[in-house]
């Protein structure tokens, strides 16, 4: 069983920059593709960037070129950069962890990944 948790949210101005780190314990951190997914209130969950065991990435595009998503396997932890902030990438961030999809694609679909952490909150003033 993996347990995940995300940490790094807050409040900050249209522009800025923050980082959301999510670190995992319980399991084997290197064989498994890590996710940030974002849910604005009303709305769905979305998916915003992956990276795999190899470290592969993908992202969403809303968030190309703004975002960077890392891991650090010596410290079991997966980061995600936020650049360029702007006000609708306000949301609750959740990291999760997946077994599926092949190394060289990162899984981005929310029904791919087994575990989830609690979210934090990233609020981007206008």
């Amino acid at each position: 069983q993996v347990q995940l948790v995300e940490s790094g949210g807050g409040l900050v101005q249209a522009g800025g920059s923050l980082r959301l780190s999510c670190a995992a314990s319980g399991g084997t951190f290197s064989v498994y593709t890590m996710g940030w997914f974002r849910q604005a209130p009303g709305k769905e969950r979305e998916f915003v960037a992956a990276i795999s065991s190899i470290g592969s990435t993908v992202y969403a595009v809303s968030v190309k070129g703004r975002f960077t998503i890392s891991r650090d396997g010596a410290k079991n932890t997966v980061y995600l950069q936020m650049d360029s902030l702007k006000y609708e990438d306000t949301a609750v961030y959740y990291c999760a962890a997946s077994l599926r999809g092949p190394v060289f694609r990162p899984a981005s679909r929310a029904y791919e990944y087994a575990y989830w952490g609690q979210g934090t909150q990233v609020t981007v003033s206008s």
